[in-house]
């Protein structure tokens, strides 16, 4: 009898897990470490070929001289498509290929040295398209992309035309390559995974490093939130004076030509409003109610907070706050006082605390893979 319930247990058990596994293979976006890399070359290849086109004299290049209104602060911006396209043209080559054979590292052992080469170079497109050469562009972006879908409907208020007008092609191409970028980190990150002899999907496999245990993980996780959070309140603190009529770090002249310039004052407390509440939900990293579902929340009260629900908004806020930073820092001092660009210096300091405190979340809630069952 003991025998008999025992393996009808077992057999539910396996059951279950098959249940699971088939569940996880049915989403698309599970197989990321499959079709990544296949997905960054054809980015690189598509990216480079209009780089061609850009070289041999094609209209459209992104990075050139163009109205101050139309400008941004990309690193590569302004420049002459005839010396910047044809290097686009070959990393977008060498990046397809590069793709191609992290996609097909099974089939044919890579050396160490070719191994070093297609990280250094999967890992360096990967930080160059999301951070280096980006600007602002991203965390206005995600501020204002529920005012952007609005606007796609009822027409942009004031002077402006259109949604044309706020999202031309100069920043329309730094959403592109924001989005080359994301792939490349996916890529390699799989890849490097791959050739470790890891799961692609958790990365466990190998001895575990004394940090990633979740005790660990939870120490350092509060102190990056709490960095994370306090390295928000100089910004927030100068945008809320402003709009009171306090010129806290600017001069006198500055704060009269933002009160007389329509919905200027408006709009930085509204992102410092954004900037609060994005401080209250940091700290739901580390609480209790960032793991299930407090009493008030309709439909969803007691239920556990899903990894992803979490953690992919926090990435994102964390990736977008670097470049945003690294702008202002480049800007240097501002003539109209320390208040305009130094608060903002700190983005810096606040998107790779947040990105940490995102990592220790994970790295405590993480359960069993799905496809490698490693706990």
């Amino acid at each position: 009898m003991a025998h008999a319930v025992e393996s009808r247990n077992g057999q539910a058990e396996a059951a279950a897990e098959t249940a699971a596994e088939a569940a996880v293979r049915r989403r698309w976006w599970s197989g990321w470490p499959h079709w990544a890399p296949y997905a960054a070359a054809v980015w690189s290849l598509l990216y480079g070929a209009a780089g061609l086109y850009w070289a041999l004299g094609g209209g459209g290049y992104p990075f050139g001289p163009v109205a101050q209104d139309r400008s941004t602060a990309s690193l590569l911006e302004p420049s002459r498509a005839a010396v910047v396209a044809p290097v686009i043209a070959a990393v977008g080559l060498a990046g397809a290929v590069c793709g191609v054979l992290m996609a097909r590292r099974g089939q044919r052992q890579h050396t160490r040295g070719v191994r070093r080469a297609l990280l250094a170079l999967g890992w360096a497109q990967a930080l160059a398209l999301t951070v280096v050469l980006q600007d602002y562009t991203l965390i206005a972006v995600v501020a204002f992309s529920p005012l952007l879908v609005v606007f796609a409907f009822t027409g942009v208020p004031g002077p402006q035309d259109g949604i044309g007008d706020i999202l031309y092609w100069h920043r329309d191409n730094l959403l592109i390559l924001f989005v080359g970028g994301v792939l490349w980190t996916l890529a390699t990150l799989a890849y490097q995974r791959r050739t470790r002899g890891l799961c692609t999907h958790c990365g466990r496999g190998g001895r575990a490093a004394a940090w990633t245990a979740p005790a660990s993980a939870a120490r350092w996780g509060r102190t990056a939130v709490l960095v994370a959070v306090l390295s928000s309140i100089p910004y927030d603190v100068t945008r809320v004076a402003w709009f009171f009529g306090h010129p806290l770090g600017i001069t006198d002249a500055f704060l009269k030509d933002m009160q007389d310039t329509p919905g200027m004052l408006g709009i930085g407390l509204g992102l410092a409003v954004l900037s609060t509440a994005g401080g209250v939900l940091t700290h739901g990293l580390v609480a209790r109610w960032g793991e299930v579902w407090p009493r008030w929340v309709p439909f969803k009260a007691g239920r556990p907070v899903g990894l992803a629900t979490a953690i992919v908004p926090a990435l994102l806020v964390a990736v977008v706050l670097i470049p945003g930073g690294l702008q202002m820092i480049r800007g240097g001092n501002h003539p109209f006082g320390w208040g305009t660009n130094y608060p903002a210096m700190l983005w810096v300091v606040w998107g790779a605390a947040l990105g940490a405190a995102t990592l220790a979340y994970y790295l405590r809630r993480r359960g069993t893979c799905g496809h490698c069952a490693r706990t």
